[in-house]
């Protein structure tokens, strides 16, 4: 039977914004990669969204992200592999607190926004998150679109990789996402995201932006919080998962 975990971007909302159903959400997924303060999250989020993922039995990832709160992480900073990895560590260890204090601890490990998508060719910055890793818990799962400098830089270093593809994103045809700043990169329509889910998982390919068939590999895939009718998209994924009959799972 295929199996995946079905992952949000959570707890990303800051002092008194709230960015989206963080309830509901928490509600319907497997998995939550929740922000650990650098691109949103503070620690109040931080303690209330690592409660509430205990209280649903779903796994609490550390979503670490360029130091970057104005620009909700999606901008690119020139690091240094060694600052980088030190900003990285300082997240996990910040959001470990509250995931002890709710009963749980940190399951697995994945970047944000431009942060991911650098480390996708940036080799640098993918060393980064391997290293942070690496010296926080060598046994955490990273998770990482296969062929990205992340993914394999992590499988150099003996990390255990989780191929991560994404429901709400249009991608391209190197398997790589399309840029937000481009028409059409987001899926906001629950019956054609959740549809492409269920092809990921059991068929191994999608449609990318041109047209052309592109293979894929999804172990976790990922329904943004803050893309229009999240909530709706993620039920109406794990919906048509089950209906296929995956196997949804935790991570960790």
């Amino acid at each position: 039977m295929a199996q995946v975990a079905l992952t949000t971007d959570i707890g990303e909302g800051y002092g008194r914004w709230e960015l989206a159903d963080d309830e509901a959400l928490l509600d319907v997924v497997t998995a939550a990669n929740i922000a650990c303060g650098f691109h949103g999250g503070d620690p109040g989020t931080m303690r209330r969204t690592c409660k509430l993922s205990v209280a649903n039995g779903v796994a609490i990832g550390a979503q670490v992200s360029y130091r970057d709160l104005h620009g909700f992480g999606r901008r690119f900073i020139a690091y240094g592999r060694q600052e980088l990895t030190d900003d990285l560590l300082y997240q996990i260890g910040a959001l470990e607190v509250f995931a002890r204090t709710a009963g749980d601890k940190i399951n697995y490990v994945r970047a944000h926004g431009a942060l991911y998508n650098a480390a996708a060719t940036v080799t640098e910055h993918a060393q980064a998150i391997v290293d942070a890793t690496r010296e926080y818990n060598a046994d955490l799962p990273l998770l990482a679109q296969v062929g990205t400098e992340t993914w394999r830089l992590g499988r150099e270093a003996g990390l255990n990789m989780v191929a991560e593809a994404f429901v709400d994103r249009a991608y391209t045809p190197q398997g790589l996402l399309v840029p937000r700043t481009e028409p059409d990169a987001m899926l906001s329509d629950p019956a054609q995201a959740s549809a492409r889910a269920v092809e990921m998982v059991t068929q191994g390919e999608i449609t990318a932006i041109d047209g052309s068939r592109i293979p894929i590999r999804a172990e976790a895939i990922l329904v943004h919080c803050d893309t229009a009718g999240s909530v709706e998209i993620a039920r109406a994924t794990r919906k048509a998962l089950e209906a296929a009959g995956v196997d949804l799972v935790r991570l960790g």
